[in-house]
């Protein structure tokens, strides 16, 4: 590919770890609220075969002062153009919680608009797009917000406990609770693809059954782990997550 075309699209396109001889590349999402750097300690300790590329949504960071995008078809269209420059070689997608979504969105991109099937698609912390729940959490006002991520312990407490700062990441916040919460599954063919879906056995946002509804949505290979913990499970068990992704697309490059 065409390294100025790489660089343009450097805002979207976090690279901590570049990997530049690895032979597939795992496309991490940020669930609503988080940014790219979230992902750094996993790309920090994935396997060096495997490069490890982090999203990086408008309006947080260093990206605040760019509008916000408020729906998960908006964010699907952007990330899939920011990812073609990418697709040299295998690509794979991990997203939590909104990040599920919106990585089922663009997965449907690549194969409808690209003919290109992922290597992987793993679904974390997020119900099966054809599950819909009810949610206003992006309704409610500030207080009830700050509330909203405090009870789900996503958000580092210190940041919650900054009146400065939450002035200026609550209006990111709120646009991405409002993409996740209006999200409209649209039906269409299934993903190509293999599906992992990871999940919380205390998760109050989905339960099993709704995770594991994620199967209907691909004709490839579909696998659920259910884990101890919440809907940030990823932080108690970030090295085994780690290990069964790699695992994973190691198999898929070999084979």
């Amino acid at each position: 590919m065409d390294a100025p075309l790489i660089e343009d699209n450097g805002l979207w396109i976090r690279r901590f770890h570049p990997r530049p001889d690895a032979p597939v590349r795992l496309v991490c999402l940020p669930h609503a609220g988080g940014s790219a750097s979230f992902y750094f300690p996993v790309s920090r300790s994935m396997p060096e075969d495997v490069e490890v590329l982090c999203v990086q949504y408008p309006g947080r960071q260093d990206r605040r002062g760019e509008p916000l995008l408020d729906t998960v078809a908006a964010l699907a269209d952007k990330v899939y153009q920011a990812l073609l420059p990418w697709t040299d070689r295998p690509l794979a997608l991990f997203g939590h919680s909104m990040g599920a979504s919106l990585g089922y969105e663009v997965a449907r991109r690549m194969e409808q608009e690209q003919g290109t099937a992922l290597a992987a698609l793993f679904a974390s912390g997020r119900r099966a797009p054809s599950r819909h729940r009810t949610e206003t959490v992006h309704l409610r006002d500030d207080d009830g917000l700050v509330s909203e991520m405090r009870a789900l312990s996503g958000t580092n407490p210190h940041l919650l406990g900054d009146e400065e700062v939450l002035r200026m990441i609550l209006p990111a916040i709120r646009s991405d609770y409002r993409a996740a919460e209006t999200y409209a599954w649209t039906p269409g063919p299934p993903l190509r693809c293999p599906v992992t879906v990871l999940v919380g056995d205390d998760d109050p946002k989905v339960t099993v059954a709704e995770a594991e509804a994620w199967s209907e949505h691909t004709d490839g290979p579909f696998v659920l782990k259910v884990y101890p913990g919440g809907h940030f499970f990823l932080a108690h068990h970030q090295a085994a997550v780690v290990r069964l992704m790699a695992t994973q697309l190691q198999a898929a490059v070999g084979a």
